[in-house]
């Protein structure tokens, strides 16, 4: 989460920009939009290993899919790149939520429900980034198999960026839960979070595998 106070969005900064901003003694922007932009950078490489397939005669009988990986892995990489905002709006809603006064019982149990719902919105934010990075994976184990042998090693590269998307946005997700009264909420959320893992982790092996036998 981070508390990026900029009207400018993230996804629009240049490369050196982003670092400076990540590298200011800030929280903002922190480990959750670096989890997301990991994510989104392994489906821009996703997108280009499919790109270098698409309608070369070599890989014709893989053609409709890869067309279809393309698009999914653009569709992915936007997604990844919103989430570097959503996860600017659910810091702040946090920071807000936390500084709103407490003087009488009525104002403390208003502080209290709105301080849960902004930490359920900041546990949903980076849910969503894992969910898209674990999506990446399985189409990067695809373009790993499928794609242009000699892209094999930008598929490794899309897999263990998309993997570190998953692992970052993971850790964010069970931060913002430990503070969550909700148990059902939290209990949904930590099975999510198994399901994403087991099944990134799989498509982590098939990926680095099929890249590596291809390479």
């Amino acid at each position: 989460m981070h508390d990026y106070s900029s009207s400018t969005r993230l996804g629009d900064l240049t490369i050196d920009e982003f670092l400076a901003a990540v590298a200011a003694g800030t929280p903002a922007p922190g480990g959750g939009s670096v989890a997301a932009l990991a994510g989104a950078l392994g489906a821009a490489l996703a997108a280009m290993v499919a790109g270098l397939t698409v309608g070369r005669e070599r890989y014709a009988a893989h053609d409709a899919e890869m067309r279809s990986l393309l698009a999914q892995a653009d569709a992915l990489r936007q997604e990844l790149v919103a989430l570097l905002d959503a996860d600017t709006a659910a810091y702040t809603a946090v920071m807000v939520a936390y500084k709103l006064p407490k003087d009488t019982e009525a104002q403390r149990a208003g502080r209290a429900a709105t301080i849960q719902a902004a930490l359920r919105g900041a546990a949903e934010t980076p849910l969503a980034a894992a969910a898209a990075c674990a999506e990446v994976l399985r189409l990067t184990a695809r373009a790993a198999a499928h794609g242009n042998r000699n892209a094999a090693s930008d598929a490794a590269v899309s897999a263990l960026m998309a993997h570190a998307g998953l692992i970052g946005a993971v850790r964010n997700v069970r931060i913002n839960i430990k503070s969550i009264d909700d148990e059902a909420f939290c209990r949904a959320a930590e099975t999510r979070v198994a399901d994403l893992l087991r099944a990134g982790e799989q498509a982590l092996s098939e990926a680095l595998a099929a890249a590596d036998a291809r390479g």
